[in-house]
């Protein structure tokens, strides 16, 4: 049986993030994409902390559901997924502190397996110090070995793994405040880091270049914050019976490739840090053009913001990724991306889309299933746009252009071309 899982998101009390991320919402978007396990998120924050008590109950060892499924329609508003989405107690913190004469800045995800452990560790964390109110993202002022040192002393089946690893401002590989190594962050704690996020600005073929990443798996999650960005990553398994939370944690020690089938990517162009650049000259560059000009802007003169694929080959030790005994991976463009370019308008979030995207996952699949399993000629005869039917299938053959994202902005992609883009542009005739 499949599992969908995304192990990276918001709820309304992280800073930046919509009101609309609340339990049931979260649910109900996670049955239109297709996940499965989703996280709730930022549970150190009293509010969002008894949210989740109200509204989740435990199903499994660590798998929590809704208690009113109401919300997921049907009938008159259609959906209901096949299973019902269930949630698991993870969220991430931001610790900034200082390690080697350095400040350091760095993003982690706390995975528990109870709410009895996430109190444990809430009442540490006040007992420490530390605001909990301010922000459902936290910010600790803690050393990461000295931190989980501290989360397993409270409950050893408590796990951490580092979140958005290569995010030049807050992650662990970041060319801003972070670490060479897992050994360096995490210290006499490293040996129980069992994987990374990659974040969306890298993927599994360019972790893969460093042989310092073979002990670890590579996960992908959303980090949303909003519904309509939830599962554009996320971690695919298959399990013969339902999996508990030492079930997770078991695959991603052990590598389980058996379990853990792949991962689903944003193609890492897209990504707001893949390129160097400077936002505020809209200048972007490869990392090669940025150690030519000295790793400073062409026009401002100011430092780069060194992204993602700079930073890689900074640390890579291999010209070729391994794939031997790694996890597979499937890219794709969330579909919201791929029906806006096909009507021809610039946003996603448009009633156009939105009307689209609904009536989609309403009457044909979730939308994992229509962007990676939907036989493409059930889909030439449901979608009710020829044009979108074969714009999904070159995205599943990876025949699209990207203009790479940097220093905060998001990469662009096309999968049209300029005569059909003009048609999709073109008023429709009354």
């Amino acid at each position: 049986m499949r599992y969908i899982a995304d192990w990276h998101i918001h709820s309304k009390y992280s800073r930046a993030c919509s009101r609309e991320l609340v339990l049931p919402t979260i649910a109900l978007w996670c049955a239109r994409k297709g996940i499965q396990i989703v996280a709730t998120g930022d549970w150190t924050h009293p509010e969002w902390f008894a949210h989740i008590k109200e509204h989740l109950e435990e199903v499994r060892q660590g798998i929590f559901r809704l208690k009113n499924t109401a919300s997921l329609l049907r009938p008159g508003g259609t959906l209901r997924p096949d299973r019902e989405v269930e949630f698991m107690l993870v969220q991430e913190v931001s610790q900034m502190y200082k390690k080697g004469d350095r400040a350091r800045r760095v993003h982690h995800l706390i995975f528990s397996p109870s709410l009895e452990t996430c109190e444990r560790v809430i009442n540490e964390l006040n007992r420490l110090g530390f605001n909990l109110k301010a922000d459902g993202r936290p910010i600790l002022g803690i050393d990461s070995e000295e931190l989980y040192m501290r989360l397993k002393e409270l409950d050893e089946k408590i796990i951490v793994v580092p979140a958005h690893a290569w995010t030049p401002w807050y992650a662990m590989f970041g060319s801003k405040s972070g670490f060479d190594s897992i050994e360096e962050c995490f210290g006499s704690m490293a040996s129980y880091i069992y994987a990374i996020e990659t974040g969306l600005s890298s993927d599994p073929a360019m972790n893969r270049q460093l042989s310092l990443l073979d002990q670890v798996v590579c996960l992908s999650n959303s980090d949303a914050h909003s519904p309509r960005n939830l599962g554009r990553e996320a971690n695919v398994f298959d399990f013969e019976s339902p999996p508990t939370y030492d079930e997770f944690v078991r695959v991603l020690r052990e590598k389980d490739t058996s379990r853990f089938q792949y991962t689903i990517e944003f193609y890492p162009q897209e990504g707001k840090y893949h390129f160097d650049g400077c936002a505020a000259c809209g200048f972007s560059c490869d990392p090669e053009e940025s150690k030519r000009l000295g790793n400073r802007c062409a026009h401002c003169k100011r430092p780069l913001t060194l992204g993602v694929e700079h930073r890689v080959r900074a640390l890579a030790d291999r010209d070729q990724p391994q794939s031997e005994g790694k996890i597979p991976f499937r890219s794709i463009v969330p579909l919201a991306e791929i029906i806006a370019e096909v009507k021809g308008v610039s946003s996603t979030t448009s009633k156009k889309v939105e009307t689209e995207y609904v009536r989609l996952t309403n009457e044909l699949a979730d939308e994992f299933t229509i962007l990676l399993d939907l036989p493409l000629e059930a889909l030439r005869e449901s979608a009710g746009d020829p044009l979108l039917a074969e714009a999904i299938a070159r995205m599943r053959r990876g025949e699209l252009s990207i203009r790479p994202g940097y220093d905060g902005i998001y990469g662009t992609v096309r999968i049209l071309r300029d005569e059909e883009s003009s048609r999709a542009k073109q008023p429709a005739l009354l």
